[in-house]
């Protein structure tokens, strides 16, 4: 099993290439459809359960601008997958080419340690945390409209915007009031 690595191979001209990553597959393809819509930019979309990525298309498969894990706050399983599949990326990953993306968030029955485990990880990695709506339809438009931007950024599509830059700028961070591990 091979690490997925972002500078591999060469870009794509006017091309953005984003990996979606979930365990349960339910918001993946609504985001999937409407993403590959998109008119400004080519835009490749590729689905994955986990993480590693079959070994026998890798000559094949294009660089891959942006990962996106996506975590059902409903589900365990969801972010342990995810959690897992981390130690299959290269590290350049983490410099603004992975971003997390969270659904249920507003579900009374999630409980708050699942979603402080997510910023904790997000907050540790450098890396955006999106929350989406996963029910409505305005949920998942606002959702991919969110997803585009940071992937045209990451593609190298935005003059003058960096993809570290703006992992600087969106990056979770925790509040005080939840455990952080001391340096001292």
């Amino acid at each position: 099993m091979s690490l997925l690595k972002p500078f591999s191979k060469l870009p794509g001209l006017n091309t953005a290439n984003i990996l979606l990553v979930e365990n349960e597959e339910q918001f993946q393809q609504s985001l999937a459809d409407i993403l590959v819509e998109e008119t400004s930019v080519s835009v490749t979309v590729r689905l994955a359960k986990t993480l590693p990525l079959p070994m026998e298309n890798d000559e094949s498969r294009p660089r891959i601008d942006l990962v996106v894990f996506i975590m059902n706050l409903t589900s365990e399983l969801s972010f342990q997958s995810a959690e897992a599949s981390l130690k299959y990326l290269d590290p350049g990953y983490f410099l603004g080419k992975v971003c997390f993306m969270v659904t249920n968030a507003r579900n009374a029955s999630v409980p708050t340690e699942r979603l402080d485990a997510v910023r904790k990880l997000a907050a540790s990695l450098h890396c955006p945390l999106l929350f989406a709506e996963d029910q409505a339809p305005d949920g998942v438009t606002s959702a991919t409209e969110r997803l585009l931007t940071v992937l045209k950024v990451a593609a190298g599509l935005v003059p003058t915007t960096t993809a570290l830059y703006l992992s600087n700028l969106t990056r979770c961070t925790l509040p005080p009031d939840i455990e952080q591990p001391s340096f001292d």
